[in-house]
């Protein structure tokens, strides 16, 4: 059974090489393909994931591993890897610099640990359950804003918003009235791990898969902060929408969100 400073420094090695491989070709023409009208994959996200798997893969044949860009096939095993080989795609593909590495890891189905590494700032978010969350080593902690209308939040959009009528765009509308302002950087990764660094008071987002979330909420809750989908109820990684804040401003958050939806109905 693998030990926790081995997890650590595995997943923080790997992570590390991914970033640097996403770092050197950032700014280069990509090969795109697109999985939908709009949701893009390049060939630098296969490379990242590549790299990732075989290291995991070596290191652990018998662990299983989530990954975004392949079709998952569970062996059943106690330890798993859930990976986003580049978060924030269409960022990178445009040479938008917002983009991460996120690679969280889970025993007997409970997320225990993640990274999140964006190359390009060279800022390393690790955490670990129970043993909080650290950017570069510094531990943070969320913010202490408890009024929404003076919280910076963050979102983004489904890939299916030409088709769906869970868009989000009636959520942002009511919320950025609400709120002081809304970003949408494009990476939910670095969203939460933002809410845990308290330079985001919150985040919400529709339509989210497992890699996405999954080290990030780790961080947010660590950070001292609340994890739940829309309704208020524990958030886990089969829960597509997703409400993260710093716990002081949850309450108000799902009160507009909870009118938003009720209004589309």
């Amino acid at each position: 059974m693998p030990q926790r400073e081995e997890l650590l420094a595995f997943a923080l090695a790997v992570a590390n090489r991914a970033g640097q491989l996403l770092k050197e070709r950032f700014g280069l023409r990509h090969q795109v393909e697109f999985k939908g009208e709009v949701n893009l994959v390049t060939e630098t996200d296969r490379m990242s994931e590549d790299l990732i798997i075989s290291a995991i893969k070596e290191k652990w044949p018998d662990h299983d591993v989530m990954a975004e860009e392949r079709p998952y096939r569970a062996q059943g095993a106690p330890w798993r890897w859930i990976v986003d080989p580049l978060d924030g795609t269409t960022n990178y593909a445009h040479g938008f610099p917002f983009f991460c590495v996120s690679i969280a890891w889970e025993f007997e189905q409970e997320v225990i640990g993640g990274v999140v590494y964006n190359p390009l700032l060279e800022e390393v978010f690790v955490v670990e359950k129970g043993r909080g969350v650290f950017l570069n080593g510094r531990r943070l902690m969320v913010s202490t804003v408890d009024d929404l209308s003076h919280a910076l939040l963050a979102t983004g959009f489904p890939y299916d918003i030409r088709e769906t009528s869970e868009d989000n765009i009636k959520e942002f509308s009511l919320m950025a009235k609400k709120a002081q302002a809304i970003r949408r950087a494009g990476s939910a990764a670095l969203d939460l791990a933002y809410v845990a660094a308290g330079r985001l008071d919150g985040f919400w987002e529709l339509k989210l898969s497992p890699w996405d979330t999954a080290a990030g909420a780790l961080m947010v809750k660590e950070a001292g902060g609340i994890v739940t989908d829309l309704e208020g109820h524990e958030h886990t990684l089969s829960t597509p929408h997703i409400v993260a804040s710093n716990g002081r401003i949850h309450a108000q958050m799902l009160k507009w969100l909870k009118l938003a939806k009720k209004s589309q109905t």
